[in-house]
């Protein structure tokens, strides 16, 4: 099999059109050159360069030979560019598996300033469930899970992110919601909203104790969107995640509970050895979720 090395030989040659010449250009003795170019005809069985009595000038065969090595090296020159790229996390990909209050404003923020700093790196978002699984089985490059979900299989890498403060929305119109805090106990006979895990009303007995009974639950709904809309139209009250940040109706105001609610905390799992893309994307995040400050409510 022929080798880069002795392809670049060939076309300096041919590009110089004397040994001595393309010896100069490589840093090589004109001996070396001449042995060089001697060992890839011997290989090939045809004679690539006529000598003259000044040069050498390239054969039929031989413009055919300096014709394909060209291509194989700019080949090869771009799979080192793409490679080195990929290692510098200046392409790939990031798949992100992200529940639904987390795809609402956290992720978009990180994929924003992702991008700003890695242009050559495609990003796309997953939505719905928190779950591993999707790691392992290749659907996504990483997955956000909070507290509330089981230990990530052995495998994977968890990455803390950051701990998330739960709120409590209600539609501008309801009698409580001109304050920045409410207590729980005050909501006591509200209806109230729940969704899919962990974008849920979480530990019941915690929510129970500070209303002073189960919550009384009118609607189960997946979509972030739906459940905001049934809260503006004042049919129940909701828990909000802070990370799901300023994505909230106008029509409806976010509140502090009194006693507050424990925070859940979020992270993300991934391979332990993920590529240089997804391992930038996990380290921006985790910058991005310490930087993330607490929410200013009016």
């Amino acid at each position: 099999m022929l080798d880069t090395w002795s392809l670049k030989v060939l076309l300096t040659v041919g590009r110089l059109g004397s040994f001595s010449a393309a010896a100069g250009a490589l840093s090589m003795t004109q001996p070396a050159v001449s042995r060089q170019i001697a060992a890839l005809e011997r290989r090939t069985g045809v004679r690539l360069f006529e000598r003259l009595p000044r040069g050498v000038r390239a054969t039929d065969a031989g413009r055919a030979a300096l014709e394909d090595a060209a291509r194989v090296l700019d080949g090869m020159t771009l799979l080192e560019a793409r490679l080195r790229a990929h290692a510098l996390a200046e392409a790939g990909r990031v798949r992100v598996q992200a529940f639904p209050s987390a795809a609402t404003a956290f992720v978009p923020g990180c994929f924003g300033a992702f991008a700003a700093e890695h242009p050559g790196v495609e990003l796309s978002l997953i939505v719905g469930r928190a779950d591993a699984a999707a790691v392992l089985d290749g659907d996504a490059d990483l997955a956000l899970l909070t507290s509330r979900d089981p230990a990530p299989p052995a495998g994977l890498e968890s990455v803390p992110l950051l701990d998330d403060e739960l709120l409590v929305a209600l539609p501008a119109s309801h009698p409580l919601a001109a304050g920045r805090r409410v207590r729980l106990a005050d909501l006591s006979g509200e209806a109230w909203i729940d969704g899919t895990h962990p974008d849920c009303l979480g530990p019941l007995s915690e929510l129970a104790a500070a209303l002073g009974g189960p919550p009384r639950v009118s609607h189960v709904c997946d979509d972030w969107n739906g459940r905001q809309g049934l809260v503006a139209a004042g049919v129940g009250v909701m828990v909000y995640p802070a990370m799901a940040g300023r994505a909230v109706r106008q029509d409806i105001r976010l509140l502090r509970p009194v006693p507050a609610l424990p925070v859940r905390a979020v992270h993300a799992v991934a391979l332990p050895e993920p590529s240089p893309a997804v391992r930038a994307f996990l380290e921006l995040m985790t910058r991005y979720g310490r930087m993330a400050p607490a929410m200013d409510l009016p």
